[in-house]
């Protein structure tokens, strides 16, 4: 539409436009893209190789796969081994599951070609028997790999647990014989046993830094011991308590082992009083801190009340706790009594029974603790004020439902959180859902 008074010439240019100027400013796009649209006309051939990987290493398996059809280059960089280093199987059964399965015919194109590429491996599967059997079949094809990070994650159980252990013990051997220079492994929730083990330690023990086997009810003591004896090297360690012993902590504190960081505990019970813990003693507990002072305990638990006995009732170099259930006032109370070294505490339900009491004695014993969280618990605003003062600043992580703070004649709620904020020297309000 012209406006009034406005002349319109067609094919006239703007004064001081000369036919020069208009093939430079054409030829600038078209030198970058061949023409002077870029989105529609861009030469995605003449991409450089190293930008070509890089937006592979973001596609899933099909979609890289459809890509390397695109021409010749992209189909080069389809095969460049830097691709293929690190890489996630996902099996499924699509049925019953939302995980996009890796392609048959792809898996074994990239088993026939790049397994002397993999490093860094995981097989994401579902809960199906089926999931978990491919992914063995396709650990047993992994002759000519030098694998160094193997994680098998399941998405829900039992998945790996319902394959034999045989076949699972197969399939795993074939890894740990031909890798040699595996450091990470992450094999929760699975029938591996002690001979596997044996054959992890003989082919990678020079190697081997985190290991990660919680939940693999056919590995005994004697199992995992055989690691910490020869894997001098292991600074990560996950388990089951079951497994835990004096014997362990003090192989785990020689002179010939580096230093432990990181030892996370499961410490589970299916059904109420069906299992008898054992007791760690205080001296393998302080071995294993001298030797590795820096070292993060944690420990997870999924006990019933009755089942705590066996804890905490000497001091404990435990840095992280994590109550899963109902857990005792008496039980919080050896917290603060035996753990001096406490960073974390998380208390996931009590009762109705306040912890003002034992929220203090923590407060006073455990100078490092930096987060706390309570769930189903009962403590007054009093006494939840007087915890937050005694540890000040340092608490970087405060979650706590606002159900669980009882009003008394000192504070309301609108209060409490003026009092709070203030002692944590940021501005703090209870959560309607816990951040952890």
């Amino acid at each position: 539409m012209k406006r009034a008074g406005q002349k319109v010439v067609a094919g006239t240019e703007a004064p001081g436009t000369s036919q020069t100027s208009k093939r430079q400013k054409t030829s600038f796009y078209g030198s970058e893209f061949g023409d002077s649209d870029p989105c529609t006309s861009m030469d995605w051939g003449s991409l450089p190789h190293h930008v070509i990987l890089r937006v592979f290493q973001f596609l899933t398996l099909v979609d890289r796969a459809r890509a390397s059809s695109v021409c010749r280059r992209w189909n080069e960089v389809f095969h460049i081994p830097d691709l293929w280093r690190r890489f996630e199987f996902e099996l499924s059964q699509p049925a019953t599951s939302y995980l996009k399965s890796t392609h048959p015919d792809l898996i074994q194109q990239i088993i026939k070609r790049h397994a002397d590429h993999l490093q860094y491996v995981s097989f994401k599967v579902d809960s199906s028997t089926e999931s978990a059997e491919a992914a063995c079949d396709i650990l047993s094809q992994l002759v000519n790999c030098s694998i160094k990070t193997l994680g098998l994650i399941s998405t829900a159980k039992p998945s790996f647990m319902n394959v034999s252990k045989a076949h699972f013990a197969s399939a795993l051997t074939v890894v740990f014989v031909n890798s040699k220079s595996l450091s990470s492994i992450k094999i929760d929730d699975t029938p591996l046993d002690d001979p596997s083990l044996k054959v992890l330690v003989a082919n990678n023990s020079d190697t081997l830094k985190l290991l990660k086997m919680s939940s693999c009810p056919h590995v005994s003591p004697a199992g995992i011991l055989c690691v910490a004896d020869q894997c001098h090297g292991l600074k990560e360690l996950a388990l089951n308590y079951y497994i835990l012993s004096d014997e362990l902590l003090l192989a785990l504190s020689s002179e010939k082992h580096v230093d432990l960081e990181h030892l996370r505990i499961d410490v589970v019970s299916e059904n109420p009083g069906q299992v008898q813990f054992h007791t760690i003693k205080k001296q393998s507990w302080d071995a294993l801190v001298k030797h590795s002072p820096k070292v993060n305990i944690v420990m997870y638990f999924f006990l019933y009340e009755d089942e705590f006995d066996a804890f905490f009732r000497e001091e404990t170099p435990v840095t992280h706790v994590y109550f899963g259930r109902a857990v005792s006032k008496a039980m919080l109370g050896r917290i603060g009594m035996n753990c001096p070294r406490l960073i974390e505490l998380v208390v996931c339900a009590n009762g109705l029974q306040p912890l003002d009491d034992e929220l203090i004695q923590i407060a006073e014993r455990c100078k490092n603790l930096t987060a706390m969280g309570l769930g189903e618990c009962e403590v007054t605003c009093r006494g939840f004020v007087e915890f937050v003062k005694m540890c000040g600043g340092r608490l970087t992580q405060l979650s706590i439902m606002e159900e669980v703070l009882i009003p008394d004649s000192d504070y309301s709620l609108d209060r409490l959180h003026l009092e709070v904020s203030k002692h944590l020297g940021r501005m703090w309000f209870p959560d309607m859902m816990p951040t952890w």
